[in-house]
């Protein structure tokens, strides 16, 4: 069974779409399923998680520096199938455990980024795991009509966007690996979320609204901005000279972009997209 503490936490979570207070609060968070090794039955933990790039995310067994590894460790150990419940989403993924160079690299690059991880190495004689989460199958998000669906996909995305600036605005003139890649991954799902549109809820949206012909066409060339800016953020990132200030203001233009872009389409598609039975 869960603490109360992480009780409260996965409550919370549950409750409000992924977004929790406390020591967690403008974080990343996620919950992690797991089967119990002994008992057969689901554990779910919330646990702080890095973004790796496309389908993948890391945790780390960290169990604040304790002598032993966390339950929930063990567990995947044991059965790697694991459930992830990312805000809204929920997906079945398969655990990872690290291990050699790669564990290492990895661990380094969350370091690099936050102190707090080398802190609790410090305070333990055992080699804390790295865990990969690698997506196997997802489903859309929880919501209660198709028009809640898509605002809950553009509140991820604000939600991680905002994330993203705070960890530029605070990190030093150079760019940490791990902030290089949290804004690769930022700007995959945006690209991806895009093509979707264009070819999925825009189409459908065109054949129940034929009268919605110039809103789709802005949202269409919007999308292009944001392609752009997207582009030049990557760019950024991954140039030779990448510092934070550049960066920083990238992600700002992006943001103010972005904004009134989902404000915009949220204001024109949600009604049409609730008319219908989800």
């Amino acid at each position: 069974m869960p603490s109360d503490f992480n009780r409260q936490i996965i409550e919370e979570f549950r409750a409000n779409g992924g977004r929790v207070g406390g020591p967690f609060e403008g974080g990343r968070l996620l919950l992690l399923t797991t089967t119990g090794a002994r008992s057969g039955r689901p554990h779910t933990t919330p646990l702080a998680y890095l973004p790796d790039g496309g389908e993948r995310t890391l945790v780390i067994a960290s169990g604040g520096g304790a002598p032993k590894h966390p339950a929930w460790y063990h567990n995947l150990v044991a059965d790697p199938r694991v459930t992830v419940e990312y805000g809204v989403f929920t997906v079945e993924a398969r655990a990872i455990v690290l291990e050699g160079a790669e564990r290492d690299r990895l661990f380094a690059r969350a370091a690099e980024a936050d102190p707090g991880w080398t802190a609790y190495q410090a305070k333990t004689t055992r080699v804390l795991p790295v865990v990969a989460l690698q997506q196997v199958a997802g489903g859309p998000p929880r919501a209660t009509s198709f028009g809640a669906a898509l605002r809950a996909i553009h509140d991820a995305f604000r939600r991680e966007l905002a994330v993203v600036r705070a960890e530029v605005a605070r990190s030093g003139p150079g760019l940490a690996a791990q902030l290089r890649v949290n804004c690769l991954t930022v700007c995959q799902g945006l690209h991806h979320h895009h093509v979707g549109e264009d070819t999925g809820i825009f189409p459908h949206v065109a054949g129940l609204r034929p009268d919605l012909a110039p809103v789709l066409e802005r949202l269409r060339a919007e999308h292009e901005k944001v392609a752009v800016l997207l582009e030049e953020l990557r760019q950024a990132v991954t140039g030779p000279d990448a510092g934070s200030a550049g960066v920083l203001a990238q992600v700002e233009r992006l943001i103010d972009e972005l904004e009134a872009h989902l404000a915009y389409e949220e204001e024109q598609l949600i009604p049409v997209l609730d008319a219908q039975a989800p």
